[in-house]
């Protein structure tokens, strides 16, 4: 897929010295949700958070993009800020355009640092496995049998995640994103990685970080204990920004 030349992404800038560092936030969040964490660093490097197209108040993308598509139009935008190496800050698909950016544009990333990432498959144990096989299977039975009574507002809000019953516009891109399995593109990185997560994360548990960190040639694994998807970057606000001073440093 070409990509148009005028994608209109919106940002906020914050600092003006130092390494120039990008901010990329989850699913269903906006610059707003990372804007707190780059604003305790905004005296230590030169900082954009912005909205991904379709997201916040950046307009739609012009088509069905998967993070490959993301990844292509953030490099032209950072090409459009900068002429040095960034540092990209990614949380949850924030990582999985990173990872991406990483592998389809070397030239331009000089290290990730990545908050609960995700881009592989769960691995779930036996009994996990036969309830979600399970669960799909019920779903697509009830779902034949909409033209018969089976309310679908009820058969959505029964079985789809709360992602995907927020997604609207965006729902394509939704499912392509999730269906993603990101070794390969994460076997191509050669910057710096550091991966942290929650003890308590449960929509991007640990373990994908130490499958990451497999992976990836110069990676590092840390696990905050007592934290979520979603309070590490609010409750553990003070602990992530110690890890990304001294990660920018060392770069």
């Amino acid at each position: 897929m070409s990509l148009p030349t005028d994608i209109e992404i919106h940002f906020k800038e914050l600092g003006s010295q130092g390494r120039p560092v990008f901010w990329a936030h989850g699913w269903g969040h906006r610059l707003e949700n990372l804007l707190p964490l780059a604003q305790s660093l905004e005296n230590s490097a030169h900082h954009w958070v912005f909205d991904f197209p379709g997201f916040g108040q950046s307009p739609l993308p012009p088509g069905d993009w998967g993070t490959a598509e993301y990844a292509d139009a953030l490099a032209e935008f950072i090409k459009s800020k900068t002429d040095e190496k960034i540092i990209w800050i990614g949380h949850s698909f924030g990582c999985r355009v990173g990872l991406q950016l990483a592998a389809r544009h070397p030239e331009l990333v000089d290290g990730l640092f990545l908050i609960a990432a995700a881009g592989l498959p769960r691995v779930r144990n036996p009994i996990k496995r036969l309830y979600f096989k399970g669960r799909i299977a019920l779903y697509k039975l009830l779902k034949k049998l909409i033209p018969f009574g089976v309310p679908e507002p009820w058969l959505l809000k029964t079985f789809a995640s709360r992602d995907y019953l927020n997604s609207g516009p965006l729902r394509t891109i939704l499912i392509k994103a999730a269906n993603e399995n990101l070794s390969s593109v994460a076997a191509q990185i050669r910057c710096p990685v550091t991966l942290i997560y929650g003890s308590n994360d449960t929509d991007t548990p640990p373990n994908i970080g130490e499958r990451f960190c497999k992976i990836i040639t110069n990676a590092e694994l840390v696990v905050l204990d007592g934290y979520d998807h979603y309070t590490i970057l609010t409750e553990a606000q003070h602990q992530v920004v110690h890890r990304l001073h001294s990660f920018i440093k060392s770069l």
